[in-house]
């Protein structure tokens, strides 16, 4: 049943005190017709229509207090200033700087004093309004009150609002007297352009300045620390904060835990998680990106479950940390969820998705999230296409891939960097060159990241020179210096070619300290050219920098193994053992009826594992018409032969090949991703597959594409 609000009766005739008392008992906010008819009655009492402005400001009528100040013939400044405040902190702050024009327009400067200036600014701030805020800026010159301070922290904050943070800074250092809110105004500026450094930089000279921060300051500082990933200084102003007795409230409790959790300390942000007595949404949120940040998606998830409520961040949250996880599947499955409890997504949402769909290589299901992509909205942003380019790259259709990107109204070097990585992975060593001098001509400077691209492009097709010419221009052209990653792919570009010489002296006389990753690179070479000594070194050198690496444990125990060194290969295997270390496990998937099924080494889980090894028993007899012999080279194990045989044979990706080839038919393509580089015997094994049955089998895996079509594959048997 609805409620019918009595109006107060308005007397006749109307004096101030009644009108006061009309307005104060009328409900807020007041209807429209109520004003008028007040306005009518102070019209014909013959009162000041500023008595009525006033009184409007205090019952919160902006808009009818905006009409009734356009009418008036003259306004006091205090009244205006009143006004100005008002509507500064209204819904439509832009509404103070049309009140400000219409004072310039009727009084010119004698409307306004210093007092007119801070609410102003304050209204430009809100409203984004640079051109409004530097007019008020040249005013408040002009009249002399540009060395007010409460006039200049006005400024700071507006140019700060404004993405004018340089010139926000030029004011803050010309003041001559800096409260708390000014030092608070200026270094939330530098945090919400993502200057974090500056954030905290400015911090220590407000601490030099022996002024003691607030709540709301620290709050920021932590927040920096956080997003910058600088655990130190976070650790230091926790310190700060307990030392100086603060009360931590709320909100710096969650920015701690923020902080905390953001940096991957996720044993103190589960100790305030424990201590905080208000669990809300960005606290939960945090704790899940946290745990998934550091690998622990289950711990993500359990938060995840336990939440009441869920709103979209925290959603895209366990989202993408399923996306970068191990578990990009679960990803897809939580975001088909999402949509039953009617939960749209956004932009970052949707980036998760496709990430989660390139990590899968799942070809149907790119296909399913670029149409649900074009359907909901988000085919326009420049984001999402340079995602969808990466992700039909990584799912094995490269054309699909460029389609995206000619299609593209708008391209950054995000977009022909995504481009070049595409044509790099599938061994399309001249179309990644030729974009990267197309983006060239076009006038795109590449990045760093482009440059590994094109050096990876090089590196897998074997030129050399072109690589050198490459890296070279890094500095000489570009003025771009070369970071471990660029080395170690001019290391991989050496080590492929079998110029280990040449690798081993970039490695000894780069400038900087040769990571893992390098080491590693070199480690790899070795491996495949058979260079056991200088491979034992790098794999050694590995184990300097990272004792528990399960790469270069396995290599040297490898090396062992071909010398027939069965000794030091048991103290080594033993060592993993007991440091509970294991060798990566093969793993495959292949996608079939929308169905993605994994397989291992050996695996017997599959309910059709009995017909799978038939089919493979039927499949190496055909092979073996044609001349196809197990390479047991890479079994390096103490077994006979013949166990070699077996143990080769039942690598995962034959199983999920065989797996394929009962469902699919001839001319069909079969999709396989595969954890690990490609064993020599699956290489030979898949593309004799492709002639015998006349299959197109494209293979992802550790490194890059692999694409089977009558006996030949697209690596040139380099890889």
């Amino acid at each position: 049943m609805s409620t019918v609000t009595t109006l107060p009766t308005i007397p006749v005739p109307l004096t101030s005190t009644a009108l006061h008392a009309a307005l104060s008992s009328t409900p807020t906010p007041t209807p429209l017709p109520h004003l008028k008819q007040i306005h009518a009655q102070v019209l014909r009492s013959n009162l000041p229509p500023s008595l009525l402005l006033k009184l409007l400001l205090s019952s919160s009528s902006l808009d009818y207090a905006l009409s009734v100040f356009a009418h008036l013939p003259k306004c006091h400044t205090p009244l205006s200033n009143k006004l100005f405040r008002s509507l500064s902190r209204s819904a439509k702050p832009e509404t103070a700087l049309l009140a400000y024009e219409k004072i310039r327009l009727k009084e010119g400067l004698l409307g306004i004093d210093r007092f007119s200036f801070p609410p102003l600014l304050k209204a430009a701030s809100r409203a984004s309004g640079l051109n409004e805020g530097k007019e008020i800026h040249g005013v408040a010159t002009k009249l002399g009150f540009d060395k007010d301070p409460f006039v200049q922290t006005g400024l700071v904050g507006m140019y700060a609002s404004c993405d004018r943070i340089s010139e926000a800074r030029l004011v803050f250092d010309k003041m001559s007297y800096r409260d708390v809110v000014a030092w608070s105004i200026m270094i939330d500026g530098y945090h919400q352009r993502g200057l974090y450094d500056d954030v905290l930089q400015l911090f220590e000279e407000m601490r030099s300045s022996n002024l003691k921060p607030d709540e709301m300051v620290l709050t920021t500082i932590i927040s920096a620390c956080g997003r910058a990933r600088n655990l130190s200084y976070g650790e230091a102003i926790h310190d700060f904060i307990i030392e100086n007795n603060f009360v931590l409230d709320t909100y710096l409790q969650s920015a701690l835990l923020t902080m905390y959790a953001s940096c991957g300390c996720m044993e103190m942000a589960q100790k305030l998680f424990t201590e905080i007595s208000s669990r809300n949404l960005v606290v939960l949120t945090a704790m899940i990106s946290g745990y998934s940040r550091v690998g622990r998606v289950e711990d993500a998830r359990l938060i995840f479950d336990q939440m009441e409520e869920k709103d979209l961040v925290c959603w895209s949250a366990m989202i993408s940390g399923y996306a970068e996880s191990d578990k990009p599947q679960e990803a897809l499955n939580l975001f088909s969820e999402m949509q039953v409890f009617g939960i749209k997504p956004d932009q970052v949402t949707i980036l998760s998705v496709i990430s989660a769909c390139a990590r899968l290589g799942v070809l149907d299901r790119a296909k399913w999230i670029h149409m649900y992509v074009d359907k909901n909205g988000f085919g326009g942003a420049l984001p999402v296409n340079n995602a969808l380019i990466d992700m039909y790259a990584k799912c094995g259709n490269l054309g699909a891939a460029r389609g995206v990107f000619e299609k593209m109204q708008i391209r950054n070097v995000i977009s022909w960097t995504s481009m070049i990585n595409a044509f790099a992975i599938h061994g399309d060593a001249s179309n990644a060159l030729k974009f990267f001098y197309q983006m060239k001509d076009e006038n795109i400077k590449p990045n760093g990241v482009t440059f590994v691209g094109v050096l990876y492009a090089c590196s897998h097709a074997g030129l050399v020179e072109e690589g050198r010419r490459t890296f070279a221009s890094m500095t000489n052209e570009h003025n771009i210096t070369p970071k471990h990653e660029h080395y170690g792919c001019m290391v991989d570009l050496f080590g492929r070619a079998n110029l280990l010489r040449d690798a081993l002296e970039l490695v000894e006389t780069m400038p900087l300290a040769p990571n893992v990753v390098i080491w590693g690179s070199l480690m790899a070479a070795c491996q495949i050219h058979g260079e056991n000594e200088l491979g034992e070194f790098a794999a050694k050198q590995v184990l300097e920098l990272e004792p528990d690496h399960d790469g270069a444990l396995v290599q040297l125990s490898n090396i062992y193994a071909k010398d027939r060194r069965w000794q030091d290969v048991g103290e080594l295997r033993n060592l993993m053992k007991q440091r509970g270390i294991s060798k990566e496990r093969g793993c495959s998937w292949i996608e079939l009826n929308n169905q993605v099924y994994e397989f291992v080494m050996a695996d017997k889980k599959h309910e059709q594992a009995d017909k799978i090894y038939e089919k493979l028993d039927e499949v190496v007899k055909e092979l073996k018409l044609v001349g196809y012999t197990p390479n047991t080279s890479s079994v390096l194990v103490d077994v006979e032969e013949e166990g070699k045989k077996e143990v080769v044979l039942w690598h995962s990706e034959k199983l999920a090949l065989c797996y394929g080839l009962m469902s699919e038919g001839k001319g069909s393509c079969i999709r396989i991703v595969k954890n690990l580089r490609v064993c020599e015997d699956c290489h030979t094994f898949i593309k004799l597959v492709s002639k015998v049955y006349g299959m197109e089998i494209i293979v992802r895996d550790r490194t890059r594409f692999h694409h089977y079509k009558a006996g030949v594959c697209s690596c040139n048997d380099y890889w």
